[in-house]
């Protein structure tokens, strides 16, 4: 599909909360914290979180045009309903624009930029605002430290239009693979029909999210070097070829395992260590890092991937 991530946008709030201090609060250390998740540092919103979408869709659409359509790609709603996209579009101070969301976990924004390349080709749009804002953080059980000390807050965008004529941006392949067996590794169980809020038999913990890491871990890396060996052969390429690879920051040990994965550290973009795991805010972060650090040409070849719950993995390499 010739498109092109014409830009990227960030936001990260600006209270920081150290593990040292979390380390307190869960009851452990900020050595064991370290050595768990990788996370030394994560931001914390202290705003609402169609704010921090807003401000990571404005560096992302700076001075140009207002998108045709906006994307909302996150985990983490407003509210029920309406559709969070449209909050988002409120703080945007915009009007008339169609909006939706697209959730897929972690995934969301990475499944976003292919469903947004899809509406690209077809004709139907010709600009479209993806953005993924997150406020993981008032999900957090505190009494299960791994994964409270994995979360942080943010948002992260990107503009997407089609390729101009004499360009050679592409979304060149794409793989994703869903295996509902690992639904029990992560989860928040409450929020819905199954424990509804007013229902007697709902408790807190329900509306708190839960992790198994070992059983993530184990059942993505397989998942994962599956899907890769999908998605370069649909694309008739090889591991080399990748100048950068852009991965979901799920944990320190899962951006290791990228590497075990045969990429080389200095061609991953790590994050993890400053903002934590920002859910499907986590890859346009992390995009946005690169780009702003001059490391995304046109004409690289790049691999965006991750993992999310349910347990999905999913591939796009794209010639930037």
């Amino acid at each position: 599909m010739r498109v092109q991530v014409e830009s990227t946008g960030f936001f990260a709030p600006s209270k920081v909360e150290t593990s040292a201090e979390l380390a307190t609060r869960c009851g452990t250390t900020e050595d064991w914290i370290l050595q768990a998740t990788g996370v030394a540092r994560r931001h914390v919103c202290t705003t609402t979180v169609s704010d921090m979408a807003a401000q990571a869709a404005r560096v992302a659409l700076g001075d140009g045009p207002p998108p045709d359509l906006i994307l909302n790609c996150s985990l983490t709603p407003v509210q029920l309903i309406p559709d969070s996209s449209v909050f988002h579009q409120q703080a945007l101070g915009f009007e008339g624009i169609p909006s939706f969301s697209i959730h897929a976990t972690c995934l969301s924004f990475l499944v976003g930029l292919h469903s947004a390349s899809a509406l690209l080709t077809s004709g139907a749009y010709r600009r479209i605002l993806v953005v993924s804002a997150e406020q993981g953080s008032v999900c957090r059980n505190f009494e299960e430290p791994e994964s409270a000390a994995l979360i942080g807050d943010g948002a992260g965008a990107a503009v997407l239009v089609p390729t101009p004529e004499r360009g050679s941006s592409e979304l060149l392949a794409w793989h994703m693979s869903t295996q509902p067996s690992g639904a029990e590794y992560t989860h928040i169980k409450g929020c819905g029909t199954n424990h509804h809020p007013n229902a007697t038999s709902t408790e807190p913990h329900h509306n708190l999210f839960h992790m198994n890491g070992r059983g993530v871990y184990r059942s993505a890396y397989k998942a994962v070097s599956v899907m890769l060996d999908t998605l370069f052969l649909k694309a008739g390429m090889d591991r080399s070829d990748v100048a950068l690879v852009v991965p979901h920051q799920a944990s320190g040990n899962g951006l290791k395992a990228v590497r075990k994965l045969g990429f080389a550290q200095d061609r991953i973009i790590d994050i993890v260590g400053e903002y934590g795991n920002c859910i499907a805010a986590s890859i346009p972060m992390a995009l946005h890092h690169a780009n702003n650090q001059g490391r995304l040409s046109r004409g690289d070849l790049v691999l965006i991937m991750g993992t999310g719950a349910g347990l999905s993995v999913a591939g796009a390499l794209i010639r930037w």
